[in-house]
């Protein structure tokens, strides 16, 4: 498989990280909240031997530059940047979960930058949403503790997302995590506060939903964003809310078969 290659690009946001493999037409993918380009290192290797498969690190976590606001839009923004310190006019976009959503807001504002859009276990923000989740504790949170019983909270949370096996993925979850302790509900907040009935009607680029199966928060919604964005979605066995960890060969395949499909289908042999 192709190697892995770690660096930051300069941007008006400061400094912002990224992995990235392989050559050829520039694939971009977007990890979920709070994690980092982390959910993708699977997944890099296999694209890498047929795009540049590049991961960047969501303005505010991992190893990217901190930030004050944390919106979907300036996620975007943050995108946007990033594509320019790279020197790239055109991408596919891949988004999962958080990274979805500002992979919606990227197709939004700025569709001449997108080949393609694949997002993956979208949340389907609504009013209704909101007022559902505005009556539930924050998702992730913690109270950092001087013990660090804070870490096994966080691994004791999110453990039911892993089968028996996959503690090396819940590993790299903790970690990604604790970087941004101070604010792990941010991110989903930002999500729930988005305007996206507004944004979905703008989008214009070819587009494919994908969801885990196994995924009961992203699962129920794909029908109506179908439906919304006149697209096909493709549901994955096997994989529940951290799909491009649980099935990296399925989910790397449906991307690269969706982009082989396209009128671009040539680059991504």
């Amino acid at each position: 498989m192709a190697e892995v290659r770690r660096r930051y690009v300069d941007t008006r946001f400061g400094q912002m990280h990224l992995a990235e493999c392989g050559t050829g037409a520039p694939v971009l993918f977007l990890h979920q909240t709070p994690r980092s380009w982390t959910e993708y290192v699977r997944v890099l290797p296999i694209a890498g031997g047929h795009v540049r498969a590049i991961a960047p690190d969501t303005l505010g976590f991992g190893q990217s530059a901190r930030i004050d606001e944390f919106s979907i839009e300036r996620f975007a923004d943050g995108v946007e940047a990033v594509l320019d310190a790279l020197g790239l006019p055109r991408v596919a976009l891949v988004g999962h979960h958080t990274g979805a959503v500002i992979a919606l807001e990227v197709a939004a504002r700025a569709p001449s930058r997108l080949s393609s859009l694949v997002l993956s276990a979208m949340p389907h923000v609504t009013p209704e949403r909101r007022a559902r989740m505005s009556g539930r504790p924050p998702v992730d949170h913690v109270v950092p503790a001087p013990d660090g019983g804070h870490a096994s909270e966080l691994w004791r949370q999110r453990r039911g997302f892993y089968d028996a096996g996959q503690e090396d993925d819940l590993t790299r979850f903790l970690v990604d995590a604790l970087q941004v302790v101070d604010r792990l509900g941010d991110g989903h907040a930002a999500v729930n506060a988005y305007g996206m009935a507004a944004r979905l009607p703008l989008v214009r680029t070819r587009t494919l939903l994908m969801c885990g199966a196994d995924d009961p928060y992203a699962l129920p919604d794909q029908p109506a964003l179908a439906r919304a964005l006149d697209c096909e979605l493709k549901v994955i066995d096997g994989a529940g809310v951290h799909l491009p960890e649980q099935r990296p060969d399925a989910f790397t395949e449906a991307v690269l078969s969706f982009l082989k499909a396209g009128p671009d289908g040539d680059l991504y042999s």
